[in-house]
């Protein structure tokens, strides 16, 4: 693995934009969470809607504990956002894949950023072992896959070979069953009952 890909335990990030070379900012560090942070955390991972009234109730603390809770863990960064789930298929990408990637050393940088502008990118990974890179991809179908795969993926300079794993079903594990409710209406503003 490069040097520039392994960081150490101690090292603090660069922000993002920030020139090359420039001093990095120290980390704060992390918080230690309580049992009712994890709680919290879990109940807004399957339902990113819930309500703080709602929230507070399921892990038995006040409104405002809750909501006080809430924004801490956003403050820290543990919580980085609220997104909706989708369910590819229904949304027109029928067609998902892990591509993994063997990249030149100390390219990982320049790679990533190719790799955010590619359609259909869902999630890219920095990882260990016979292959540096993994990225997840959706995509209308397996024609689509292939040319991103042979004509965008295999363009990059850097990148010395892939290996395409189709997905042949998934689940979500934060689903929490056949009789979820269906989604409707616009989410809850952080606060609101």
């Amino acid at each position: 693995m490069p040097d520039e890909q392994m960081a150490g335990a101690g090292s603090a990030p660069v922000p993002p934009g920030s020139a090359p070379g420039a001093t990095p900012v120290p980390a704060a560090p992390p918080r230690p969470l309580d049992p009712i942070d994890r709680s919290i955390m879990r109940l807004l991972q399957a339902d990113g809607r819930a309500s703080i009234r709602s929230v507070a109730e399921q892990v038995h603390v006040s409104r405002a504990n809750a909501y006080a809770r809430i924004n801490r863990l956003i403050d820290d960064g543990v919580i980085r956002g609220f997104t909706a789930r989708v369910n590819h298929e229904r949304a027109g990408q029928g067609a998902s894949a892990y591509i993994t990637l063997k990249i030149v050393q100390n390219s990982w940088r320049t790679v990533r950023e190719q790799l955010r502008e590619l359609p259909g990118a869902a999630h890219i990974a920095l990882v260990s072992g016979d292959f540096d890179v993994l990225l997840l991809v959706h995509t209308p179908d397996n024609r689509t896959l292939r040319e991103l795969v042979l004509t965008r993926l295999q363009a990059i300079p850097e990148v010395l070979s892939t290996r395409t794993l189709l997905v042949f079903e998934e689940t979500d594990l934060l689903d929490q069953g056949p009789n979820q409710p269906p989604v409707t209406g616009p989410p809850p503003a952080l606060g609101e009952d």
